[in-house]
């Protein structure tokens, strides 16, 4: 009984907080005129803001987090990007997060070495778009490990949690993490709710076949400011979503996530390319299973990342079709527009995570040229 108290706790804890500015959660009151009309259509400028390759060659940035405080070697609007893949291009195999200034300036926050992890994190180190900061300069990535690029060789990975200095201080596995791919967060000065969206769950034994094993999974972590994140809690939230494994994307599942009014989370649906809703996201105790659509089709082609825009809307970019298409929480996509036209199809497999910077614009990674871009 003492644990469910202190599980509720905390989950009454991180709702408590909805307009936190570390999730990017809308304000409940914004009237419905305001949140139909559309965030993207105000920026007209693509800008390279830098490279995101490092000294040691690692390629494929997946990753975006704005850095909201500075503390340790985080600074205030900083971007943070991590790389999926090694210098051979090997997916699965990245090890550095990337620090990136608004001018362009380039450090690597982190190099991190899967000899010597603090905890398990079985398959070792190939880092993901599950990135986020927690206060105090927390950073945690997610690790989608393969010794070949290829999901016959993956491991179910982990949660590397670093602290300001981009120095491991824990990693954190099992009770469902498998493959995460892609988190977003929100939190107060006590506890954060981790939301992880999983894609490996019997995917390497269906070697490219569709499995609906996908899910997203609430982690309950209580903070400090001294000491690493604890998890008191994991819960499977949303279920049954599609996923497979792919030569050339490694795996397509469940990817973006983002937590809009009232508690309902986001998430990019890759394989159909849907956008569903999960209700009650930070009290649930149960499976909403794949939840209800939000809007599916149009301009979305394969919707990788996702976030929300300061109006209410649901930003996703497509590795279909190069777009960012922009969804009111109606369900209507009211804009889109290229971001990458570069291949056949345009953007194929180009776009992956992204970060909304209020109105300087959007930043977003483009892993076909190994840059971070700005939309503004």
């Amino acid at each position: 009984m003492r644990a469910r108290k202190v599980v509720a706790a905390a989950i009454a804890a991180g709702a408590a907080i909805g307009t936190v500015a570390l999730a990017a959660v809308p304000a409940a009151s914004a009237s419905p005129g305001w949140r139909s009309s559309s965030y993207l259509k105000q920026f007209h400028k693509l800008t390279t803001v830098a490279s995101t390759v490092p000294a040691n060659g690692d390629l494929n940035p997946y990753g975006v987090w704005i850095v909201r405080d500075s503390i340790g070697r985080l600074q205030r609007g900083n971007v943070l990007v991590s790389n999926f893949n090694n210098k051979k291009n090997l997916q699965g195999t990245g090890r550095t997060i990337v620090q990136i200034t608004p001018s362009g300036h380039r450090t690597v926050f982190a190099n991190i070495n899967p000899a010597k992890l603090p905890g398990p994190c079985p398959g070792g180190v190939g880092l993901t778009t599950a990135l986020v900061v927690l206060p105090g300069g927390w950073v945690v990535v997610g690790s989608t490990p393969s010794k070949n690029g290829q999901v016959a060789t993956s491991g179910s990975g982990c949660l590397i949690v670093l602290n300001n200095l981009g120095q491991v201080k824990e990693t954190i596995n099992g009770q469902g993490i498998n493959g995460p791919w892609d988190a977003t967060v929100v939190a107060n000065g006590y506890y954060a709710q981790l939301f992880v969206t999983n894609v490996l769950a019997g995917t390497k034994a269906a070697a490219g076949k569709v499995v609906h094993r996908g899910n997203v999974l609430r982690i309950t972590l209580k903070l400090s400011p001294w000491a690493p994140p604890v998890r008191v809690a994991t819960t499977k939230i949303a279920s049954g979503f599609p996923q497979r494994s792919d030569p050339n994307a490694f795996v397509l599942g469940p990817t973006g996530v983002g937590i809009g009014a009232h508690g309902v989370l986001y998430v990019a649906e890759t394989l159909r390319s849907r956008i569903n809703m999960i209700p009650n996201a930070l009290f649930r105790t149960t499976s909403a299973r794949q939840g209800q659509v939000l809007t599916k089709g149009g301009r979305l082609s394969m919707p990788l990342g996702l976030a929300l825009a300061p109006n209410g809307n649901v930003l996703t970019v497509n590795g279909g079709n190069g777009r960012i298409v922009e969804t009111t929480p109606a369900g209507v996509q009211i804009f889109s527009r290229f971001l990458d036209r570069s291949g056949s199809p345009p953007g194929a497999g180009a776009l992956f995570g992204l970060a909304v910077n209020g109105r300087a614009g959007v930043y977003y990674v483009d892993d076909a040229q190994n840059t971070l871009r700005l939309l503004h």
